[in-house]
């Protein structure tokens, strides 16, 4: 009996460090999209049925949860600190892989009727992303394969896009740029691992 009961315990140490079903820990190589593929078959299913669904190409999905979260499913933003020592709150309420902030989750579970979709789901955070960059390719006349503006609209939402405010914001704008090379990167390797 107790070697059943060690054995069953290994079985289920080895599977929970394999990832299961994926879970919300990120893959070892997130610069190899046929690595993160083939590490979390479920994930890239979901990112599929998201391009399906919203024709957002899931190298734009991909580029985009590696900027916000690394894809890690728990990422929060920092703490805010009071003279280094007292910890003031979280920057923003942005959560998840996909890193949205709680308003916005709301208005996406409001408008697609998924009331019980969580932030640190992985099926449910790239059908937000999906909803979203839709929503800024109707507002805002941006191509959902164009990662880059896609990226800053992401950020600073549609009103702060449509006034631009990305332009004062050379980082932003830095770090958009880093997201296109990134979707251009992992749409090249998926090509060749399809």
């Amino acid at each position: 009996m107790k070697k059943i009961t060690l054995l069953l315990v290994a079985v289920g140490f080895v599977l929970t460090s394999c990832g299961g079903g994926g879970g919300t820990r990120a893959p070892s190589n997130l610069d190899n999209a046929c690595s993160i593929k083939n590490q979390r078959k479920s994930w890239f299913k979901d990112m599929e049925r998201t391009e399906r669904r919203w024709g957002v190409p899931v190298s734009v999905q991909m580029a985009t949860i590696y900027q916000e979260s690394k894809f890690d499913g728990k990422a929060r933003t920092p703490f805010k600190w009071k003279a280094k020592v007292i910890p003031m709150g979280r920057q923003s309420s942005a959560y998840g892989f996909s890193q949205a902030l709680d308003g916005t989750w709301d208005w996406y579970r409001d408008e697609t009727g998924k009331r019980g979709a969580k932030r640190d789901r992985f099926s449910d955070a790239v059908d937000f992303m999906g909803w979203y960059m839709d929503q800024s390719s109707q507002k805002l006349g941006i191509s959902k394969s164009n990662a880059y503006a896609q990226y800053l609209a992401y950020h600073d939402g549609h009103t702060g896009y449509r006034r631009g405010t990305y332009k004062k914001k050379k980082w932003l704008v830095a770090v958009a740029r880093s997201v296109q090379d990134r979707a251009i990167l992992y749409d090249a390797q998926l090509r060749r691992c399809r």
